[in-house]
């Protein structure tokens, strides 16, 4: 997506060599226009898998998770929540997600009630790095008896083996920019035309 490959490229910083810093406008400041733009192209990249629901882990996944959902017609969003807060449903579903941004294990949790049995879930994420946060809401889809259509990520880091490992698995992962290196503090995007 030419948009966000323009804001990592202008407004992005490459940190050692697997670190890209986007948070002026992804995932702490939120540019919303961008953000919606980025929900559209999500929408017309899925239009056909009749999604239900959009899915994403807090925090970071959360705005284009909205803005994908109102693109699709204002469909619902649901994000799996990390940590065990005193409100959560004890028979929620759970998985284990390593964080490589936080270097941390996360159980992430979603309520049973917020999955239906046979809903079409699409995922939404805002890094791709090596597939867990996808694949661990892949098995809480799969605990819930959902069928997943696909994830749709904003920023997938292309050397790191996340997106191979999931497409060979058969899952459509639809990345809107795709960072093939860090050279230099400079971001090296992979022209996807």
């Amino acid at each position: 997506m030419d948009a966000l490959n323009e804001a990592i490229l202008t407004r992005g910083k490459g940190i050692g060599s697997d670190i890209v810093k986007v948070d002026s406008f992804l995932n702490h400041r939120i540019d919303v226009a961008l953000a919606t733009r980025m929900g559209q192209a999500f929408h017309d990249a899925f239009a056909d898998a009749q999604v239900d629901l959009i899915l994403t882990v807090e925090s970071s996944g959360i705005a284009t998770a909205i803005t994908t959902a109102q693109a699709f017609g204002n469909i619902p969003v649901v994000f799996a929540k990390k940590g065990d807060p005193a409100t959560m449903d004890p028979n929620a579903y759970t998985a284990q997600v390593y964080s490589f941004t936080h270097k941390k294990l996360n159980c992430v949790r979603v309520s049973r009630q917020y999955l239906e049995k046979g809903m079409r879930v699409l995922i939404i994420d805002d890094f791709l790095a090596n597939g867990e946060a996808v694949e661990g809401l892949r098995n809480i889809l799969e605990q819930a008896g959902c069928e997943c259509v696909g994830a749709g990520i904003c920023v997938e880091k292309g050397f790191q083996p996340g997106g191979a490992k999931l497409r060979e698995q058969g899952i459509k992962v639809v990345s809107l920019a795709i960072v093939d290196a860090i050279e230099d503090g400079h971001i090296i995007l992979r022209n996807q035309d």
